[in-house]
């Protein structure tokens, strides 16, 4: 695997991170088009995302639930903007058990519907508001233009859904959890993200308001990493969720839901790596240090497998995840070149001199070459591996906010906007609306990512018309 080179990052972007997911044994393609096979060491990297998120959204009450995969077309219909913005990706299903349905099935492609089916029948009484639910799997979207991770027919993710008794409360969920996304992109993927609000044309189909995170890529396109939605009563009409309040008068419920999904390996991947491959943030790799002995017949072999043994052992009682590549039939620079293509972020290395001197060999995946490496004494040496692990997580994610900050422009005019789109971000007043945005998209491939809940406190001229704006939005070309 580590002996074929990628493409570099500068001559094929793309080929580049297609080759990598496979390389680094992340995914591979599936024998049903637009579909992706989740290997193991890419399930791993995903058991770790999804662990975390829950540990944090239970913190915050939420419970978890199952709702089937199958739904009802008539349910679709039912909410009309969510069914027209949907209709184009779905999979049904005419036939089962050798005959023909007497409704057709929708394999889900979001949850809204079917659990607000479920909703009208637990909610009756503001005493059972509010519902927060989480339902962990699979949703199928029938995508054209597929690619590994980032958009795939198949993806896996969290849709959480929520019932409440106010616009309040219902939006104050919608920002709670988006400050988590927000706050776990930037504390364990090591990611900088922008939050604020879709515009009107970028919105969820059937949502009120639509808050996402944004993130920037090597190639310096934006990719949405997570989003929160407000429904307002969209769906408790749509499907009956009402409630007695406490003066015995029938209320609609306000609802939300909220989620991250797969795709944002894809972020990682495209945020950290480089032409050796994958580079992961310490927190979220599911292997944080790997080991590699080092010797060249019997005798040194068992002098530095005892001090390896001991380090390996030292390591994983910490609660660091280490493995060690004790393989004999590849050379110690296969292993090098296997272990940065997968993204491991520090390697030990014990030959017969460290065993001589009492000290091990580390070396940084996220700076190659002699500024990486250091030597370090064998006492001690978990505190030392803990301490270089997270200055590992401080430095990429100050390297990523960097080079974030540094391709956003604030172009002069709509010309300027145009170039800037090609190659960065463009953070510009717009007047809000759709023709400006339309026309931005035409002209420049480029769509609004998000108005970002920072603002300006003076007013500008929108950038494509000259008219008066109060906002500015991040213009860019996008996954």
């Amino acid at each position: 695997m580590a002996e074929d080179k990628l493409p570099t990052q500068n001559d094929n972007f793309a080929e580049w991170y297609n080759q990598l997911v496979q390389k680094a044994e992340l995914a591979d393609y599936a024998p049903v088009r637009g579909c992706m096979v989740v290997r193991p060491y890419g399930w791993a990297l995903w058991e770790n995302i999804t662990s975390w998120l829950d540990k944090e959204f239970k913190a915050t009450d939420h419970v978890n639930a199952a709702f089937p995969t199958l739904i009802p077309m008539s349910f679709f219909e039912k909410e009309k903007e969510h069914v027209e913005g949907f209709s184009p990706e779905l999979a049904v299903v005419t036939h089962g058990g050798g005959e023909k349905l007497e409704e057709p099935l929708v394999v889900r492609p979001t949850s809204e519907t079917i659990i607000g089916y479920m909703y009208s029948k637990w909610v009756k009484s503001w005493r059972d508001l509010p519902i927060l639910i989480v339902q962990w799997g699979s949703v199928l979207r029938w995508e054209l233009r597929t690619k590994l991770f980032l958009r795939t027919a198949e993806f896996y993710w969290h849709e959480g859904h929520t019932a409440h008794a106010t616009p309040k409360e219902a939006k104050d969920e919608m920002y709670l959890i988006l400050n988590i996304y927000e706050r776990f992109c930037r504390e364990e993927l090591a990611i900088p993200v922008i939050q604020g609000t879709k515009s009107d044309s970028e919105r969820f189909a059937g949502a009120q308001i639509t808050t996402a995170i944004e993130a920037m890529m090597w190639d310096k396109r934006a990719l949405q990493s997570g989003t929160s939605h407000y429904f307002g009563q969209n769906f408790a009409k749509a499907f009956d969720i009402q409630y007695l309040d406490q003066s015995n008068t029938l209320q609609y419920c306000e609802t939300t839901s909220w989620a991250i999904s797969s795709r944002i390996i894809g972020a990682l991947i495209m945020v950290h790596g480089d032409d050796q491959g994958l580079k992961l943030p310490p927190k979220i790799a599911p292997i944080q240090v790997v080991l590699v002995p080092i010797y060249k017949n019997e005798e040194q072999k068992a002098q530095v497998m005892e001090v390896a043994n001991k380090v390996f052992t030292e390591l994983k009682t910490t609660g660091i995840r280490i493995k060690m590549d004790d393989r004999e039939e590849v050379t110690p620079g296969f292993k090098y070149n296997d272990w940065e293509m997968r993204g491991v972020p520090l390697r030990i290395e014990v030959g017969p001199k460290d065993v001589e001197k009492g000290s091990v060999a580390l070396a940084r995946r996220d700076v190659l070459g002699r500024d990486g490496k250091s030597f370090v004494s064998q006492d001690g040496l978990a505190a030392t591996v803990t301490d270089m692990l997270e200055t590992i997580q401080a430095s990429m994610l100050e390297k990523a906010t960097q080079f974030r900050d540094a391709n956003i422009h604030d172009p002069k005019d709509y010309e300027e906007l145009k170039e800037v789109v090609k190659e960065g971000w463009a953070f510009s007043w717009w007047d809000g609306s759709k023709e400006c945005e339309a026309k931005v998209k035409e002209d420049a491939k480029a769509t609004t990512r998000v108005i970002p809940f920072d603002q300006p406190s003076s007013e500008g001229k929108c950038i494509v018309c000259g008219n008066k704006a109060d906002k500015k939005v991040y213009f860019a070309r996008a996954y």
